[in-house]
């Protein structure tokens, strides 16, 4: 509900000296949450957010807290998108997981089995790492659970030819 035009509209500062009263305040408590690096464009985006807003801001706001407000979602924002940027690196470290990722330790292995037909790598797969038994496997891979199992015999059987064949041992 807006007022008559005839009756007296409470009007707000300019900007600029709410920029100047308080600046400092603000630019405080974004050195506070982000430190001084990330400070400055905290503050900047604070007040470009704020000039934005201010026209709407009613009469009689607690200004200072209303800035403070945006500062801190301004640094949340900030904290947020500083946590998704990657950090450059000379070499990349290998991650290692507790969940037993394929890939992780065992390189030889996972690479023999990158090579086999994929109806076997996904028969040991599912099996192995699923956890599915043959009849779920035959069913998601288009055939039979008999045929499932005869997959992953066939691709176990393939793994320790060539494990036995680059390592020289025989189990």
């Amino acid at each position: 509900m807006s007022l008559p035009d005839h009756l007296p509209r409470a009007s707000l500062p300019p900007f600029e000296e709410v920029v100047a009263r308080h600046g400092a305040t603000v630019l405080r408590v974004c050195r506070a949450l982000l430190g001084a690096v990330d400070a400055d464009d905290a503050w900047s985006e604070t007040f470009l957010a704020a000039l934005r807003a201010y026209p709407e801001l009613p009469p009689g706001s607690n200004v200072e807290a209303w800035l403070v407000t945006i500062a801190h979602r301004k640094a949340v924002d900030i904290h947020r998108a500083r946590g998704r940027t990657p950090v450059p690196t000379e070499n990349l470290p290998e991650p290692a997981s507790a969940t037993g990722n394929p890939g992780e330790s065992d390189d030889e292995l996972w690479s023999a089995v990158a090579e086999l037909p994929f109806t076997q790598r996904a028969a040991l797969v599912y099996h192995y790492v699923g956890g599915l038994p043959y009849a779920e496997i035959g069913t998601i891979l288009g055939n039979s659970p008999a045929a499932a199992r005869r997959a992953a015999a066939d691709g176990r059987a393939a793994l320790r030819r060539q494990i036995e064949h680059g390592t020289g041992c025989r189990s």
